[in-house]
């Protein structure tokens, strides 16, 4: 995961194509790829993950923060007692990253995500690209 604390994740209908104009236009740089339904960008010190929209526009997910956290765990046990919705529990995932997903009071997905490992990403299905 790229070293920024807050990761925005916004959905575009054709990866690849975002990611040329993202690139293009506002001067990034594609870090990652992964296949192609998704790409990290590095954005000036800061990060963001390009991401395949899901759902048709207007329903379903469209874009969310990721948040990386010192433990996971505790920051999952101190949402969930305090009433926040969990939408994926934590998990540990083939790319190193522990994570689990929460909505906000306005309906907005957070998701927070720990390291826990550090992965070569063509191990699983990544494509390192700077």
């Amino acid at each position: 995961m790229p070293p920024a604390a807050i990761i925005p994740e916004l959905a575009y209908d054709d990866v690849g194509e975002a990611v040329t104009w993202l690139c293009d236009r506002f001067g990034f740089t594609e870090r990652l790829r992964i296949a192609n339904h998704r790409a990290q960008l590095n954005v000036f010190g800061g990060a963001m993950v390009v991401m395949q929209r899901v759902a048709p526009r207007g329903t379903g997910r469209s874009h969310g923060l990721m948040v990386r956290v010192p433990n996971v765990d505790a920051h999952h046990d101190h949402a969930k007692a305090r009433g926040v919705r969990i939408v994926d529990p934590p998990a540990t995932h083939p790319y190193g990253e522990r994570q689990y997903t929460a909505e906000d009071v306005g309906g907005h997905f957070w998701t927070f995500s720990e390291t826990v490992l550090d992965v070569d990403p063509q191990t699983w299905g990544g494509e390192l690209r700077a």
